[in-house]
């Protein structure tokens, strides 16, 4: 990396700062999930399928910041390999939920094991309080206070 740029008025940026953040940790982490053929946003989406809300696509879309057509596009890979089912939601008969599948669920253990061991190495360089801290304010840039 060329460190003589880090004086550059752009490398002190909030947002080139968040932006670099991710290409590096999504770098990182779709190098380590390449074996189950799941990316970062795949694998967002099977892990809130597995978590119990029974999310809607509107909500996945909305939540994870991507264009409907793109979650779409990603539900129907994870439906076509048996991870997860679109199912009727009781709360709307209009709209579907979705749900992890038991493959789906045993896949996201494995991954997920990878998924944190990118992270400690992407985060090596900070404390426990400071990676507590970071959680803290990207949840306020990203979510509101």
């Amino acid at each position: 990396m060329t460190h003589r740029l880090l004086g550059s008025d752009l490398a002190a940026d909030p947002a080139f700062l968040l932006a670099r953040a991710r290409a590096v940790t999504s770098g990182v982490a779709n190098a380590r999930l390449a074996p189950f053929q799941l990316k970062v946003r795949s694998l967002s989406v099977l892990w809130l399928a597995a978590q119990g809300f029974g999310p809607s696509q509107r909500e996945l879309s909305e939540f994870l910041g991507l264009d409907p057509s793109q979650v779409v596009a990603l539900v129907d890979d994870l439906q076509g390999r048996g991870l997860v089912e679109r199912r009727p939601d009781e709360r709307d008969r209009r709209s579907r939920i979705i749900v992890a599948t038991p493959a789906g669920l045993e896949l996201l253990d494995q991954a997920l094991t990878e998924v944190r061991a990118a992270g400690d190495t992407t985060f090596a360089a900070l404390t426990d309080h400071e990676r507590k801290t970071l959680v803290e304010l990207l949840t306020k840039v990203a979510f509101g206070s």
